[in-house]
């Protein structure tokens, strides 16, 4: 892999990013010490940066390209040199007995700490970081990808190559866009275009209808930026979520943002806060990458607009809320609608991207309150070094006007939640993560008092 361009929804990722608001992609990935034990952490720190140079897109930086005016491509980095994304940082002071759970509270703090400083744009936009403490104790390894580069999906299976498992049968596929020396006439893709650029001019108008200027939102999510982040994280069980909805119909994935609008009444609550006059909104990524499609893609998303039923005190109805607007959200389709912004980039010229960020960059604010993401995780127990793969907390970046973003992914039998918030907006975050468990907790308790099970749509796993 050479050159590729950088498709018009990277090409705005790669602009809209500023000193305050980095456009990275985060992963919090937790380690068991091997049994018996198998490499120290100097060996697994060699192991981490071997393969992650060998695996190509990591090798790539962007540069600026004479056409399409505007645009940037990807160039492999003559000069890559590992060293410089892969390093080790070391927690100490943890008492005995507790190096444990002292660990997971000082690799949390740190990682929230590495995700405030943007990636250096001369360099492959990415970092890795190996996090350990006591010898023979867990470990974990933060990434962090430029949303340039992938997707969260794409990300994942670029993040992928440093297991095991993975980098034992690691082949790259596909093939990328080679940057063009000359403007091309349309061709005969001419008439899908017209019908693309009709599309998007109904996202456009959907957005610019279902813009909300009042300031009637929850004042910690919309407080200005203090361009500082905090990392949160919870742990929920996948076999309690699934009972849920069996009773509820509908998706985990509804049980999950009825548990976050939950969490987030909760939080006002312990807050002292008022509830707000109008309910969050809640932006929920789709993913529209399709088997098949080039392993060198970029970003490929869609989105829908979701407001959280914060304000109903009762948790069954807020779920039921969620699995209808969730089915309204189904039946339009992700490719319009105020949510699918991503597919309204998709149409921009390469000018727009790079002259019209500043004023983009205020558009998330009107739009939605917060960012509630899944990411895909494989199945199958990965490792590293021999070391069993615990947990993964992925981590979504934050948009200027936005104070929280959550993402979601499942592995082991557990939903791993990354909460990423503006360290002053939001400074008692491990509050709001703990809220999440006693959201679940009360759904469970609610389950003999709901009626019989309605028809619903089957969850496709």
């Amino acid at each position: 892999m050479d050159t590729e361009l950088l498709a018009p929804l990277d090409l705005a990722f790669w602009h809209l990013e500023s000193a305050a608001h980095p456009m990275h992609l985060g992963a919090l990935a937790v380690f068991d010490p091997a049994t018996p034990p198998a490499a120290d952490a100097e060996a697994v720190l060699a192991l981490l940066g071997s393969r992650a140079a060998a695996i190509p897109r990591l090798r790539m930086r962007v540069r600026d390209v004479l056409l399409p005016v505007g645009g940037a491509a990807w160039f492999t980095d003559q000069d890559f040199d590992v060293r410089r994304h892969v390093h080790r940082l070391r927690l100490t002071g943890a008492a005995p007995g507790e190096e444990d759970g002292a660990f997971m509270a000082g690799a949390t703090r740190l990682a929230g700490e590495l995700m405030e400083r943007p990636l250096e744009r001369g360099l492959p936009p990415w970092q890795m970081y190996l996090i350990d403490g006591a010898p023979g104790g867990p470990f974990a390894v933060l990434v962090k990808l430029h949303h340039a580069l992938a997707d969260g999906m794409r990300a994942v299976t670029i993040g992928s190559g440093i297991f095991d498992e993975i980098a034992a049968g690691h082949a790259p596929v596909g093939r990328s866009r080679p940057v063009p020396s000359r403007s091309r006439p349309p061709g005969p893709l001419a008439l899908r275009r017209i019908e693309d650029l009709g599309r998007a001019f109904g996202v456009g108008a959907s957005m610019v209808r279902a813009s909300r200027l009042d300031p009637r939102g929850t004042p910690a999510l919309t407080a200005p930026s203090s361009g500082t982040r905090r990392l949160a994280t919870a742990d929920l069980d996948l076999d309690a979520l699934r009972r849920i909805r069996r009773a509820a119909c509908g998706t985990v994935n509804d049980v999950l943002l009825a548990v976050v609008a939950g969490a987030l009444r909760r939080w006002l609550g312990e807050r002292g806060e008022p509830l707000p006059g109008q309910d969050p909104r809640a932006l929920v990524p789709v993913s529209r990458r399709r088997p098949g499609r080039s392993a060198t893609s970029g970003n490929l998303l869609s989105g829908y607009l979701l407001d959280l039923p914060v304000r109903d005190p009762d948790p069954w109805r807020r779920l039921d809320a969620v699995r209808a607007a969730m089915d309204r959200n189904k039946a339009a389709g992700p490719l319009r609608g105020a949510g699918a912004v991503a597919v309204l980039a998709d149409q921009l010229p390469s000018l727009a991207h790079r002259f019209g960020a500043p004023f983009a960059q205020g558009a998330a604010r009107m739009l939605f309150d917060v960012l509630v993401t899944s990411v895909p995780l494989p199945r199958s127990a990965l490792s590293l070094g021999g070391c069993p793969l615990r947990a993964v907390y992925p981590m979504a970046p934050l948009a200027r006007g936005q104070a929280l973003a959550v993402a979601l992914a499942t592995y082991g039998g557990r939903v791993r939640v990354g909460l990423v918030a503006d360290g002053e907006a939001l400074p008692d975050l491990e509050r709001l993560a703990r809220c999440a468990d006693e959201e679940v907790a009360e759904l469970l308790a609610l389950l003999p008092s709901v009626a019989a099970p309605r028809p619903g749509p089957v969850e496709q796993s």
